[in-house]
């Protein structure tokens, strides 16, 4: 098997969760068939194995450093993205009219997270570019489309995006970098920004920064942000890459983990001569970023699952070959030790590694799918309700993975014991790696209070409950099923608790009081989501398996499946009615102890 990927639990979740084939027959797919879109799958694993992989390590130890004012990283690093740029893979997502090949979203995300996996710290200069080149594609002008998006595509210019700033953290409302109208209509932008994810390098020829600022005499806070294009060099009318533009590199963050990717802190304008391009209408800006965010956020669950996955691979081809102790019951010092994986409790760490892991996958594809589904539905109708119940699971798809495969990569790191640890197992590093996901495109706080302080309340709450009516219509088909109909209760069980929760936050008076428990909330109602879709992934394999001629390697793909939403219904679900009970009795005690009481004198 390859250290990076599953194959057959990606052609699982297309195929047979999502139905792509379905998606493939609507006008805007017809291009492509599974033959075709395993040669895309087969190009990029390749691709990430021979070109992402074998450097993983190395950049992890040797990461960027600034030499002589400029930033200097392993030779491996450009020749990576220069193999993804010369595949397509920059446009893969994109139209063909702009340059794209038009692929659907879920295979776009299945081909990336094959690169996520082997090296997560390069890809994301790809990642970042494509949601960089996807906003300006839906907000730009015409004639910024034409000069940018062209090089964006091809991975000649790689893209950014600016929001925080030192003084400000995820508190935009205080940013201060200003931006001055030009006669000519440019703006002259001044300030600093802060933990800018390839903010500067020398693998591309130019970058395009999509920065938030401030047009003086706007209004106050988050309502007077704008967002501007500000290219590292200045691009002249015919689309070229010109004099620099008063961008400078201001010192490199240096992370515990995605080492690969330079993190910096840059200066606009220390000259006075930084020239940005407004993007849409003023103080809008928010609005369009946030449509680069939540795209970036689906993106971070991504990459929380495929770090996971990476590690939950390494461990468990390491605990079928580590040879240690014996069964509890054999006391004969003299015979044969066993492999690891014969040992309960490893059993255990490996199956809450799949549950998370396959779980967590299944969740941020269908994320991918529901963006599909927006392009290719004709009931409009539809396309709203496929956009709101986006809009409600897109906190839910940051969140689960960062908190629940991260816990994934800590029992891989047990399961190796004190090898595990070490450098010498890669383990380690995509623990580390995996860590920054709870952190960045706003903390595990910011999306509760996001999804229960306005998500969950939009439109008097018609996303979720259009969420809860697919839940329960997969709760009803399986009930007269044996083998589910347990787990079937059991979610229906947290489905209304959760149900109660919501009403309970939004009825209360006090907001700060209602949304003191949205960390508890936003991780219960994840694994509410995730629970149904292990319910529908067991449902689907119990079909697969009342079919006689399945080989046995497929019947055990699909009795692993059962096997795994059973410990998840058993092991992990009891853990959302829990947290559940905090949300439902106003708990206060978080938002009523004062600081002088948690540290005393």
């Amino acid at each position: 098997m390859s250290a990076i990927v599953n194959r057959r639990d990606i052609d699982f979740i297309l195929y047979e969760l999502l139905g792509l084939d379905s998606m493939l027959e609507t006008p805007r797919y017809a291009g492509y068939d599974r033959a075709s879109i395993e040669a895309v799958l087969d190009m990029a694993q390749q691709i990430a194995e021979e070109k992402f992989l074998p450097h993983a390590a190395t950049v992890d130890a040797s990461e960027p450093q600034i030499v002589e004012g400029r930033v200097e990283m392993i030779a491996e690093v450009g020749e990576a993205l220069r193999a993804y740029a010369d595949a397509g893979l920059f446009g893969a997502g994109f139209d063909e009219a702009i340059g794209g090949m038009q692929l659907p979203a879920v295979v776009q995300m299945m081909a990336n997270g094959m690169f996520s996996s082997a090296n997560i710290g390069v890809t994301n200069y790809a990642l970042l570019t494509q949601a960089a080149a996807n906003m300006l594609n839906v907000f730009g002008s015409d004639e910024q489309r034409r000069r940018y998006l062209p090089a964006m595509l091809e991975g000649r210019w790689f893209g950014t995006m600016c929001l925080s700033e030192p003084q400000a953290g995820s508190s935009l409302a205080d940013i201060r970098t200003r931006a001055e109208p030009l006669a000519d209509g440019n703006y002259r932008i001044t300030g600093s920004k802060m933990w800018i994810s390839g903010g500067d390098h020398q693998l591309s020829e130019n970058i395009v920064h999509m920065v938030l600022a401030k047009i003086a005499g706007g209004p106050a806070g988050v309502k007077g942000i704008s967002l501007f294009i500000v290219p590292r060099q200045r691009i002249a009318a015919d689309g070229t890459a010109g004099a620099p533009n008063d961008v400078a590199l201001a010192g490199l963050n240096h992370k515990m983990g995605h080492r690969g990717t330079t993190n910096c802190l840059l200066n606009f304008g220390e000259n006075g001569d930084c020239l940005g391009e407004l993007v849409g209408e003023p103080h809008q800006g928010l609005k369009y970023m946030f449509h680069m965010m939540n795209e970036a956020r689906i993106g971070v669950g991504h990459g929380a699952v495929m770090s996971a996955l990476a590690a939950y691979l390494y461990s468990t081809d390491y605990a079928r070959n580590r040879l240690q102790g014996r069964h509890p019951r054999d006391k004969d010092p003299l015979s044969p030790q066993m492999p690891i994986i014969e040992h309960a409790d490893v059993r255990r760490m490996l199956l809450a590694q799949k549950a998370a892991v396959e779980g967590g996958l299944a969740l941020v594809a269908y994320g991918a799918w529901l963006v599909d589904r927006q392009k290719v539905v004709t009931c409009s109708e539809e396309r709203q309700a496929t956009a709101r119940l986006l809009d409600l699971l897109t906190p839910v798809i940051k969140s689960w993975p960062s908190e629940h495969c991260l816990e994934a990569n800590k029992l891989a790191i047990q399961v190796l014991g004190g090898y595990g640890y070490t450098r010498d197992y890669p383990v380690e590093r995509l623990y580390r790696d995996n860590r920054l996901n709870h952190i960045h495109e706003g903390t595990f706080a910011i999306q509760g209070i996001d999804l229960l302080g306005r998500k969950v309340r939009l439109e008097d709450g018609v996303a979720l409950k259009e969420l809860i009516d697919r839940v329960t219509a997969t709760i009803d088909r399986v009930m007269p099923l044996p083998d589910l109909a347990e787990h079937a209760t059991r979610l229906g069980e947290a489905l209304a608790k959760l149900r109660a929760a919501t009403q309970v936050s939004r009825e209360c008076d006090d907001l700060n009081l209602g949304l003191a428990n949205a960390t508890l909330y936003l991780d219960a109602f994840g694994t509410i989501v995730v629970a149904w879709l292990w319910l529908w992934q067991a449902e689907l394999a119990l079909q697969a398996l009342a079919t006689a001629d399945r080989p046995a390697g497929e019947r055990d793909f699909y009795q692993g499946k059962l096997a795994a939403c059973r410990y998840f219904f058993r092991y992990v679900l009891p853990h959302a009615s829990v947290q559940l009970d905090p949300v439902l009795q106003l708990e206060n005690v978080c938002l009523s102890t004062s600081p002088d009481q948690l540290v005393g004198h």
